[in-house]
């Protein structure tokens, strides 16, 4: 919701409070791929910056093919 064409690696979602938080959380609205999501020590590692460099290699390795 509020990003037609979806989220980005690297963008931030349209959903993302000033505080970090999801301003979807419990809403029906809020996105399968979201709702999904189990976070562990690795995927979050020791720092923000390393949870975003996973989610940014888990984007990537999930975006579809370039068409042509």
């Amino acid at each position: 919701p509020g990003m037609p064409r979806g989220k980005p690696a690297g963008v931030r979602c349209a959903q993302l409070t000033d505080d970090f938080r999801c301003a979807i959380f419990a809403s029906p609205l809020r996105p399968a791929c979201c709702a999904g999501l189990r976070p562990s020590a690795l995927m979050c590692g020791t720092s923000r910056e390393s949870a975003l460099a996973w989610l940014q290699q888990l984007e990537a390795a999930t975006a579809p093919a370039p068409i042509g």
